[in-house]
């Protein structure tokens, strides 16, 4: 992903057991909902001007769609913008990412917190990432916790967030930052391969499989993350092979010869290859289950290479095989059931023939049997101003691409740091277009679909009502307010348990308000319709 170039399971989890807001554009009149529950204003606790509005609102219908930036860390590409800023400086350029993702009416951000076998978080199994303070190991100063603070401002938003890892990538030698002793490349170099300019732990020893579903579990038990992420980094892009630069396709090969030899002796009958893809694949799996038995309402995912096995292309479709060469099985975690979405990276225009942003989308649905999410990832950083970039258009004409067919859809935008710069006018582009109305979070119907129960409405002063939805776990409140032109959506934390019903500058009086809460799994409740009353005075 990054553009530098881009029973196991049971047992490991017994080793870790071991170890141990904004509204948006008025929405457009749409098919009714389930029929709400009405709940009149009390004149008495809060005066009103005269206003009606139906016992039985048809409001209008939400798209239900995952958009998300992703937030790299590595080599400072979106935050921090520079190593060794103070605490202060890091925490207002976290603010200014996340007003400028709810600006955009995106509801997700996706933060790298593992770049390279480091952390921007204090942790006892890996040092303080080098890109925060310039010095691996050591933490921000004043000191805190960047993840705590990035997930506390993101959810003040009604913003989810997925911790993006990177299991395998330990070091990169043109990083001009010292390795602390606490880095796994200096106490724990049997694990660790020179790959080129990569230092890269390897896939098929097992401990060090070990120690990237601890890091994960370690995060996932500590902080209040919305979802766990893995990028397309597995085994290593290919380089060329030393002394074959002309030899079309030859590439060196991953230096894994021990792993493999002692695999072997073992007794071991896969061949190389499908070892390899065994070693992901058992990670894969693993992380599943750590989710699933940990904190089931947190969403794993994968964004792999945009390109699936060679055997299972559309014809016309060439490129890359992250099959043979990053030993990623996407599609066997697909038919696994081991993610709950799959984000491909189809960073190809539309109508590039032999990488076709539709065709390769629609290949990656057809190899989805139990129906998990397939969220795209677009490469918003083509948006640079060159004679070969995209224009915005091209983001435009990808997301609509990405609806199809109908239902819960989403998209994934690499990375912020295009969307923060403006780049090609992306901001008024989506707005205008694809993002004009907010959208709530999708839901997971393999979870179950036990929806949360109806909040309360009653009045708080003068001005406000007061949500109250202590009969559920919700995450965000959708609110809908009615104005003469018709109703308008605002989504909401569901801290902020408050609704404001002074009149709106434009639009005049609020004539009703509907609420409806939205839990972590993404299911809705039926709404609570709050009904403005004719006058003051006894009922």
């Amino acid at each position: 992903m990054f553009p530098l170039s881009r029973s196991f399971a049971a047992g490991l989890i017994g080793f870790l057991l071991v170890m141990q807001s904004g509204c948006g554009n008025v929405s457009s009149p749409a098919k009714a909902v389930a029929p709400a529950a009405v709940q009149e204003l009390d004149s008495k606790r809060l005066p009103v001007t005269t206003a009606t509005a139906p016992a039985q609102p048809a409001l209008p219908q939400v798209r239900q769609e995952f958009r998300a930036a992703w937030v790299a860390t590595v080599a400072n590409l979106d935050w921090p913008s520079r190593p060794g800023l103070p605490s202060n400086q890091q925490q207002a350029e976290v603010r200014t990412i996340l007003d400028r993702a709810v600006a955009l009416n995106l509801n997700a951000i996706v933060l790298q917190v593992r770049p390279t076998a480091d952390a921007i978080y204090p942790s006892a199994l890996e040092p303080w990432s080098a890109y925060l303070t310039g010095k691996q190991g050591q933490p921000p100063q004043p000191e805190y916790d960047p993840l705590t603070f990035w997930i506390s401002e993101a959810h003040a938003r009604s913003l989810e967030l997925h911790a993006w890892f990177n299991p395998y990538r330990a070091w990169h030698r043109q990083i001009n930052m010292p390795l602390s002793d606490q880095h796994v490349v200096r106490n724990q170099a049997g694990w660790v391969r020179q790959y080129g300019d990569y230092l890269w732990l390897d896939p098929g020893e097992p401990a060090a499989s070990e120690r990237a579903l601890a890091v994960m579990a370690d995060v996932l038990r500590r902080y209040d993350i919305d979802g766990i992420q893995i990028d397309d980094y597995f085994y290593p892009y290919p380089i060329p092979a030393a002394g074959k630069a002309g030899k079309r396709g030859a590439v060196q090969d991953f230096p894994d010869q021990a792993t493999w030899s002692r695999y072997q002796a073992s007794g071991g009958k896969l061949s190389r290859a499908d070892w390899r893809r065994d070693n992901v694949n058992r990670l894969v799996e693993a992380t599943h289950h750590l989710v699933r038995k940990e904190k089931p309402w947190v969403k794993f995912g994968i964004s792999p290479f945009g390109i699936g096995r060679p055997d299972l292309r559309p014809n016309g479709i060439v490129g890359f095989s992250q099959y043979d060469q990053l030993y990623a099985d996407a599609e066997l975690w697909l038919a696994q059931g081991w993610v709950d979405y799959l984000a491909p990276q189809l960073y190809w225009p539309v109508n590039q023939p032999r990488q076709a942003f539709s065709v390769l989308l629609a290949s990656w649905q057809r190899a989805n049997p139990l129906g998990r999410h397939i969220w795209p990832g677009l490469n918003v950083s083509r948006l640079d101003g060159s004679p070969t970039g995209w224009s915005a258009n091209e983001i435009n004409r990808q997301i609509e691409a990405s609806r199809q067919p109908a239902g819960q859809s989403g998209q994934l935008h690499f990375s912020m740091r295009t969307l923060l710069q403006n780049q090609q006018a992306i901001g008024a582009a989506l707005l205008e277009q694809s993002y004009a109305e907010p959208a709530l979070l999708p839901s997971y119907p393999w979870w179950g679909n036990r929806r949360p129960a109806m909040p309360g409405l009653h009045a708080l002063g003068n001005a406000q009502l007061q949500v109250d939805a202590s009969r559920s776990e919700p995450a965000r409140l959708a609110v809908w307010k009615q104005y003469k032109h018709g109703w308008q959506l605002g989504i909401q934390a569901a801290s902020k348990n408050t609704i404001g019903l002074a009149a709106h500058p434009q639009w005049g009086e609020v004539l009703a308000v509907a609420v409806k809460v939205q839990d972590r799994a993404g299911l809705l409740s039926d709404a609570a319709v709050w009904q403005v009353r004719s006058s003051p005075g006894p009922a």
